[in-house]
């Protein structure tokens, strides 16, 4: 019975530890009324952003680093950001839509 209970708290230490670690998120941006909800975002190194076009026109999601090409409505653009830094983002159609990704 004792050797039992020992292996159940180990069982349990491995698994309690094993959903406490830390794993990558996916965050939301909306593109509507021809703008990017929320303009600016801090996300942790290793997350995805999700672009997701709710108007009825297309847009697209370029920084330095990345291009979403035309995003066509009710579709989504993502991207995984690796290193950390701060990135500026426009759309080609529409250059006053402008947003920031910044990561830690």
């Amino acid at each position: 019975m004792r050797t039992e209970l020992i292996v159940l708290i180990i069982l349990f230490s491995i698994f309690l530890s094993i959903g406490c670690t830390n794993k990558n998120e996916t965050d939301y941006v909306k593109i509507q009324n021809s703008q990017y909800y929320p303009d600016s975002i801090t996300i942790s190194s290793g997350d995805t952003v999700r672009w997701t076009n709710l108007d009825s026109t297309n847009h697209t999601v370029v920084g330095t680093d990345f291009s979403s090409g035309n995003i066509t409505s009710q579709d989504s653009y993502d991207h995984t950001f690796t290193k950390e830094g701060t990135y500026s983002y426009h759309c080609s159609i529409e250059p006053s839509m402008k947003g920031v990704v910044i990561v830690k």
